[in-house]
Formats: structure tokens, sequence, C-alpha cells
């Protein structure tokens, strides 16, 4: 009789539900603060370049270590680095809590707090870009290696819900408590993941290229991608259809000048394509997207285009969600 696949395999590890628990909580926390960032950087500023700087800010540190990150995780141990990563995203928290204290805005002008915020932003992109492979590779380490494509499943699954509650939570939270206390909030929600590391044990280094010169590493893994052509063409389509598609940066102006929601709106303006992509994710589940896959992906990729055209034209609220909703699928 042919075993049947257990969709909870994952599940019945403790330190797996944990993980689940710590990641969901510091998703939840990142996605809000994000979110509260732009809110109050555009609220500061009333300039719509103000919210591309932010961008700028943490893609620059992420895309230059982006490389190297992937190296030094695998050679050193998974769960002192994970420790390491929380601890350093919960002191950036504070400052965040730091700087949008009324003694603060009291204290000093716009200009200085923004400046400040950048840094914050700036620093926060270095950490970024060692979180998903530690992530990655400590998710292999607490589960068999039988399960893992079940525990990645749930890991993403996980991630997706934060997503979807992280930004509809942060504009509901500023408008209900304000800035500085939603931060408030983001800090104990860090703080909180920190603490649960407690239960997730010591790890193994099992790479068996320790030692291995960085340079010769990086030269291997683009060396790779750039023999398998079709990595390289999706990797450089999705690349240029997501930088001229960023609309999402922009939601702090159309929430307050543009669809006039507040920040209520702009959380569910904000959530509304992570829902898209959940929903999306489940479909795939059970309409496979291998058949006819780069057909599909140029399908994509033209509806990406049209969502992105209706959500720029339209000045009613519900249009602009169902608008990032589709942007989301797609």
């Amino acid at each position: 009789m042919e075993n049947k696949l257990d969709p909870y395999a994952a599940l019945r590890y403790k330190e797996f539900n944990i993980f689940l628990l710590i990641r969901f909580i510091l998703v939840i926390g990142w996605s809000m603060q994000f979110i509260i960032v732009e809110w109050e950087v555009y609220n500061l500023t009333k300039d719509p370049l103000s919210l591309g700087l932010i961008g700028l800010a943490e893609v620059i540190p992420a895309v230059s270590m982006a490389l190297f990150a992937g190296h030094i995780v695998d050679q050193n141990e998974k769960k002192k680095l994970f420790v390491y990563a929380i601890s350093a995203f919960f002191l950036i928290a504070l400052g965040y809590y730091f700087i949008t204290s009324p003694y603060i805005y009291s204290t000093y002008e716009s200009k200085e707090i923004v400046l400040g915020i950048y840094l914050l932003v700036f620093l926060g992109g270095f950490i970024r870009a060692f979180f998903g492979p530690i992530i990655f590779s400590l998710v292999a380490l607490i589960v068999p290696k039988k399960i893992y494509p079940n525990a990645a499943t749930w890991s993403s699954s996980t991630w997706q819900l934060a997503i979807v509650a992280g930004p509809a939570l942060a504009g509901f939270s500023i408008a209900w408590i304000g800035i500085h206390d939603s931060m408030g909030f983001v800090l104990v929600a860090i703080l909180a993941g920190l603490l649960l590391t407690i239960f997730i044990k010591k790890k193994p280094i099992l790479n068996p290229k320790i030692g291995e010169p960085i340079l010769q590493s990086l030269k291997a893994g683009l060396a790779f991608v750039y023999r398998t052509k079709a990595i390289l063409a999706a990797i450089t389509l999705d690349m240029v259809a997501v930088l001229f598609g960023g609309a999402i940066a922009l939601l702090p102006i159309y929430a307050q000048d543009i669809l006039e929601v507040g920040s209520e709106g702009f959380g569910i303006l904000r959530a509304a394509p992570a829902v898209g992509s959940v929903l999306m994710m489940f479909i795939s589940a059970y309409i496979p997207l291998t058949k006819n896959a780069g057909k599909k992906l140029l399908l994509a990729i033209f509806g990406f285009g049209l969502s992105i055209i209706a959500f720029g034209v339209s000045s009613i609220f519900w249009v602009s969600v169902i608008a990032l909703f589709l942007y989301g699928v797609t």
C-alpha cells in the first residue's frame, strides 16, 4: 500500500513550531515597521522623493552584501547567527522607538528626524541581507531532510500570512495609538521573537567547504547562474518588471493625497498585494505552473503591467485595492 504524504509532518517537531512562531512574530513586526516608516516619512516631508530614498537606503546595503551573506552564513553556526540577527533588529527597532518619541519631535526638526530614519533603514538593510540565508539554512537543520519540502511550505505560508496581516495591522495601529506607540508594539514583538530563540538548539556546521575563499565561492555561484540561461533570463525579466512597476512605494501619497483614506486605508492598500500573492500560492499548488512556464511568465508580466496602470489611473479606493490585489496575483 502506498504511503500517503503527511501535510503536517514538519509540525510534529516542536522546535520547528517554535521557529514558525518566531518567524511569524518577526515578519509581523518588520512589515509593520516598514509601513509605519513609509507613512511617517511622507507625513513629515510631503515629498515623493523621500519615499524613493527609503528604498534606496535599504537596497544599497542589502544588494552590496547579498553575495557575501550566503558565504558567511555557510561558514558559521546558524543558531548563533539567528540570535545575532534578531538582536540587531531589536536594536534598530529601539532606535525607531526613540526617534519617533515626543521628545525627539519637540527637540529636532523634521528634516533631522527623517535623516535619522534613513540611517536606521540603511542599517536594517545590512541585517536583511543576512537574514534570508540564515532562515533557509536553519530550517534545513531543524527538520529531517525527507520532510524539508513540507517544512519549506509551512515556513513560506507563515511568511505570507504575516505579510498580509502586518500592513493592515500597521495602518489601524497608526490611527488608533499613533506612530510612537506603534513602534513600541514592534519593539515588543521583536523582543518576544528574540526570547523564543532559547528554545532553538545549537546546530552543527554541515558545509563541506569550510574555509573556502569567499571570492572563489562567489565566482562559482555567478558562473552557475550565467551557465543556466533559463535562470538568468527569468531573473532579468523579473528585475526589469519590478524596477518599472514599483508603485507600492508611492502608496502613502495615494492614501493621503489622492484617495484620502487615512492610515487605515493605507494599511489595506499595502496588504492587498500580499493577499493576492497568498491566493496565487494556493492556486499554484493545485494547478502546476511547470507546463509552458515561459508563456505563463510572460503572461504574468503582462498582467503585472496592466494592474500597475489600473492602479495609477484609479481615484476610487476599492478599484485601487482590486488593482493592487491583481498586482500581487501576478
